[in-house]
């Protein structure tokens, strides 16, 4: 399956074939949807096709590093394998995910050294863990540095390095608990230039300056030296 955000997060739709139907959703040939993962969630969206459209109310990953299943809304009638098919995605939604995403690479990027124990990526709000001592946390603090990061417009872009490549540099890796996929040869790094660069293989936006403004809503103890940093978009 070609995955079409991984290299372009800005398409929002796509001419497509379906290639199964069972169970768990609808697979395609190729696709603009982003499965949950890392933290950010699934696309919705629709699947128009000659005769009709199918809601998709969530998309998911497959049995393998490159297959998407789009999960269709509850007693929907689908195209049959060799359907022509336009996936469109809910770009509102997808947007809001990308700046959130990008923003949480910025709190990686005014917290160095601390390691990342979880994030979740929401269209409004989203939390980013760390291992940090309290004090070391000041909201005020990292809403100001956040939103210089931001209004610098710094470029965001995808690049790969080999498995051998992120061997050698294994401080690239800044999460405790899930590591990138490796086996496949090749792993992706989202780099925010001179600000931020490891392993993720969400969307994100092309600049910084198109996050907008931002505020560190909530700082929480989530137990020994273990941090929850709450963002929010301004809009």
């Amino acid at each position: 399956m070609e995955l079409i955000f991984r290299d372009d997060a800005y398409a929002r739709s796509c001419a497509a074939t379906v290639t199964s139907v069972d169970e768990r959703g609808v697979r395609l040939d190729r696709t603009v949807f982003y499965p949950n993962g890392g933290g950010q969630p699934g696309d919705t969206g629709v699947l128009r096709f000659a005769g009709g459209e199918v809601a998709i109310v969530d998309t998911v990953k497959g049995d393998g590093p490159d297959d998407v299943v789009h999960v269709p809304a509850d007693g929907a009638a689908l195209p049959a394998p060799g359907t022509p098919v336009e996936a469109v995605i809910d770009w509102d939604r997808r947007h809001r995910h990308m700046r959130m995403h990008t923003t949480l690479h910025l709190v990686c990027a005014v917290l160095p050294g601390a390691s990342i124990t979880g994030a979740q990526v929401g269209a409004d709000k989203s939390r980013v863990d760390f291992n940090v001592p309290t004090e070391s946390l000041d909201k005020a603090d990292l809403t100001a540095k956040l939103n210089a990061l931001v209004a610098a417009d710094t470029p965001v872009a995808p690049r790969w390095i080999t498995d051998e490549e992120l061997d050698a540099s294994p401080d690239l890796v800044r999460t405790l608990t899930v590591k990138p996929p490796r086996g496949y040869g090749r792993v992706r790094l989202v780099n925010i230039d001179g600000v931020d660069l490891q392993p993720c293989g969400g969307t994100h936006v092309a600049h910084t300056g198109e996050i907008g403004m931002v505020e560190v809503v909530k700082i929480e103890n989530k137990g020994k030296q273990n941090r929850r940093v709450v963002v929010a978009l301004k809009d």
